[in-house]
């Protein structure tokens, strides 16, 4: 069973306020196969707290404009978990995402394809 097209609409939204907000390596994992609770996760990069805050309160303000609440939010210094329930948004610094590896952990699970991305990498391209 792949995602729901509201869980992707959401991955996307998540996606585009991550970039605008300088994440960076995003990575979307499709989880609706396992056994866990979330049907999709995204990981992104910032370079350290600040940003990483940020990341997240526009991630928040983006998916709250389309009626979504997160119903759960938790923090570190350098970690950063938002439960939109069906989609899981882990921003994390360089240096944890290194040390706890969820990409690699989660790897038996299919990637999603990423429009905002694409979209920003052939921006750059462009440039």
């Amino acid at each position: 069973m792949a995602p729901r097209e509201s869980t992707l609409k959401n991955l996307e939204i998540a996606a585009e306020a991550a970039i605008e907000k300088l994440g960076k390596d995003l990575v979307a994992i499709d989880l609706s196969e396992q056994m866990v609770l979330s049907e999709v996760f995204l990981l992104v990069s910032g370079n350290n707290e600040r940003q990483i805050n940020s990341i997240a309160d526009e991630i928040e303000i983006k998916l709250g404009e389309h009626g979504e609440k997160a119903v759960r939010r938790e923090r570190s210094e350098s970690w950063i978990l938002l439960d939109f329930e069906d989609l899981v948004v882990h921003i994390q610094t360089e240096e944890i995402r290194r040390y706890y590896m969820l990409d690699r952990l989660w790897n038996d699970c299919p990637s999603i394809h990423l429009h905002a991305v694409a979209h920003m990498q052939a921006e750059m391209k462009r440039s």
